[in-house]
This record gives structure tokens, C-alpha cells and sequence, in this order.
């Protein structure tokens, strides 16, 4: 895969071991990785990068993860852009608020980074942005 065909990954994670974890594990796959540290900086940015997915902490600070979602899909310029919500929490009531706030995508932490890995992958290839 060349530099410029690398899926962009826009992560949004206010811990900041989290944070750079899942950006490690993500630019050793190959990929290009932009990490914001709240929900407002991903909706921010997500218009001008123009990533091939985002990937939300639930609980951030200044604006959630469901909100953030909310907001991005609201968005037409980001909308179409597939949403992964990362929570530490698999129960089913939380997992069913990720996808009412229009989340495509729930993983639940903590992950091994090889199973992140594998998920983002089938996710961008389910969308288009990688090739097999």
C-alpha cells in the first residue's frame, strides 16, 4: 500500500495511553492515524481530513462520544463516513445508545491490539478504503 492510498483513521480517546496505543497499533498496520484527545477536536477535524473512518471514545470530556457521533452524521460533508464507538462498557443498553446515535461499529476494551487491527481492517474494507 503506497503513502498515498493509506486509509486515514481520525481517533478520538481523552486517555492518553489509549490514545497512543490504538495510534501505534493503527500506523503499524499501514495506516494513517490522526489522534484528537475529545469528541469536539474529532468534529473538528473530520471535515477538513476527510477520513476513511473515526473511531469515538464513549466518555470524553466537553462532548461525548454518542454526541460526536450525533453531530458527524448529522454533518453532510461527514455522514457518510463509517463510526466505530469505543467504550469499556459491552453491556447491551450501551451498546444499543452507540447505534442509535448512528454508530456503524461497537468495540468494547480493552482489546488486544491484533483483534483492533482485524476489526479496522474488515471495517475499511466493508466500506471500500482498503483493498484485500
Amino acid at each position: 500500500m503506497s503513502d498515498n492510498h493509506k486509509p486515514k483513521v481520525l481517533v478520538a480517546e481523552d486517555e492518553r495511553d489509549i490514545r497512543e496505543l490504538i495510534g501505534f497499533t493503527l500506523r503499524f498496520a499501514g495506516l494513517d492515524v490522526t489522534l484528537t484527545k475529545n469528541g469536539v477536536e474529532a468534529v473538528e477535524q473530520a471535515p477538513v481530513l476527510k477520513p476513511d473512518l473515526i473511531m469515538l471514545d464513549v466518555r470524553m470530556p466537553k462532548m461525548t462520544g454518542y454526541e460526536a457521533c450525533r453531530t458527524l452524521k448529522d454533518n453532510p460533508d461527514t455522514c457518510q463516513i463509517p463510526i466505530v464507538i469505543l467504550s469499556a462498557k459491552g453491556q447491551e443498553g450501551e451498546i444499543q445508545e452507540g447505534i442509535e446515535s448512528g454508530a456503524d461499529h461497537y468495540i468494547v476494551k480493552p482489546f488486544a491490539p491484533d483483534d483492533l487491527t482485524r476489526r479496522v481492517r474488515e471495517i475499511l474494507r466493508g466500506a471500500g478504503a482498503l483493498e484485500e
